[in-house]
């Protein structure tokens, strides 16, 4: 049977709801921050898959609104781009952000030289390096079309498999490594009391923006599809140049040039709440329709590389953790915390950052200013830079 337009949005919004009921059932899956998203899809496309292998196919999808939901929820992510936010966290936001940057470097650097080692193609590193680690599941079905065009076969499930390896990773080894760091230096919370905002609402409050008051949802829809529209004429500018670029890179920069211009004239009045939630279910919606049709049997040709170059991976983001950031930050409580959350989001999502981070604090004591950096650099910021880090590697590795 196949579904249409329609058909296909809703049956993925009931798949998303399942997920969620399916986390609920079996715990583990939400200690460890796995989406419901991709909890429901997964299921989809398993059974999808042992249909297939039976030689049946009960459903076919008309996946035409899976780009759009994609570039929409990278939008999402351009709007909350402000430099003026950047500079209300202060040097250590901006030293927090460019070590994130230079470690999302390194770990395309360490998986180009993986891959070669092992008669990969370089590509294949790179996908398994910054695009689904320090990017997640919704970086990795992004630019997985654009990997599959370089010649990696099977890009979207390599892209699923490594995503969730990595978040499964930074859920194990976030806690324990500042566990280590604050044991090892014997540190303390020099927080005394409890603050008027709990370490977990500190994301929320860092990217609601100006709160929302007065401003329409209907006015950041419009304002969303407008920089859609824009975005697309952006990029195709950048086809024109030559350049290879993912489809979301215009609107991402047409809804940060938005952001700051916003910041400065106030003309739109932007809310940042209400383009978080649009974010929010562009991004659940699209991480449902790209893993129902994931093409899974073309892992099996590649599991055992891509265990060998996640663990490389983890191993690296637990040396960083424990020397240079460490130092970096300061060598002092929120240090150790903010190397839990490091884990957290370079390998994995800021959901995880800060389930490793909440983990510490409430055996150890408040950081303030862990949940103050972690989040900002973690949900908006790398995400902008490592985009561009990764074009530049596709551009240089494409065969």
């Amino acid at each position: 049977m196949h579904l249409n337009l329609i058909e296909t949005v809703a049956f993925a919004g009931i798949v998303l709801y399942a997920g969620q009921g399916v986390r609920r059932l079996i715990p583990p899956l939400a200690r460890y921050n796995i989406p419901a998203p991709v909890v429901g899809g997964l299921l989809v496309a398993i059974s999808l898959t042992l249909a297939r292998n039976a030689d049946y196919t009960p459903l076919t999808f008309d996946t035409t609104l899976q780009s759009p939901l994609m570039i929409a929820f990278f939008a999402s992510i351009g709007f909350a781009a402000s430099l003026s936010l950047l500079r209300m966290g202060g040097p250590q936001v901006v030293i927090f952000f460019l070590a994130s940057s230079v470690l999302a470097i390194v770990q395309n650097a360490v998986g180009v030289l993986l891959s070669y080692l092992l008669g990969l193609p370089p590509l294949f590193g790179v996908l398994a390096g910054s695009v689904t680690l320090a990017g997640g599941p919704a970086t990795g079905l992004a630019f997985a079309p654009l990997f599959e065009e370089a010649g990696i076969e099977g890009a979207p499930a390599i892209a699923i498999a490594a995503a969730m390896l990595g978040i499964i990773s930074g859920g194990l080894v976030g806690g324990p490594l500042g566990t280590f760091l604050i044991r090892r230096h014997g540190l303390k919370s020099q927080v005394a009391a409890l603050p008027t905002v709990e370490p977990g609402d500190t994301h929320a409050s860092a990217s609601s923006g100006d709160g929302g008051s007065g401003s329409g949802l209907l006015k950041h829809v419009v304002i969303l599809l407008a920089t859609l529209w824009i975005g697309s004429q952006v990029s195709q500018g950048f086809k024109a140049l030559g350049m290879t670029l993912p489809g979301y890179i215009g609107a991402m920069l047409t809804a940060a040039f938005l952001r700051n211009l916003d910041d400065r004239t106030r003309w739109l009045r932007l809310s940042g709440r209400y383009l978080e939630e649009l974010g929010g279910v562009a991004l659940s919606l699209f991480i449902t329709l790209a893993l129902m049709t994931l093409e899974l049997w073309k892992l099996a040709a590649v599991a055992l590389p891509l265990l060998l170059l996640v663990a490389v991976q983890v191993g690296l983001t637990l040396a960083v953790c424990v020397w240079p950031m460490f130092r970096l930050m300061g060598r002092d409580y929120d240090s150790a915390v903010m190397g839990g959350g490091l884990c957290g989001f370079m390998l994995g999502t800021t959901a995880n950052a800060v389930a490793n981070m909440e983990a510490l604090v409430h055996k150890y004591g408040l950081a303030p200013r862990a949940f103050l950096v972690v989040p900002m650099v973690g949900a908006f910021f790398i995400d902008f830079s490592n985009a561009m880090i990764i074009t530049v590697f596709l551009n240089l590795f494409r065969v």
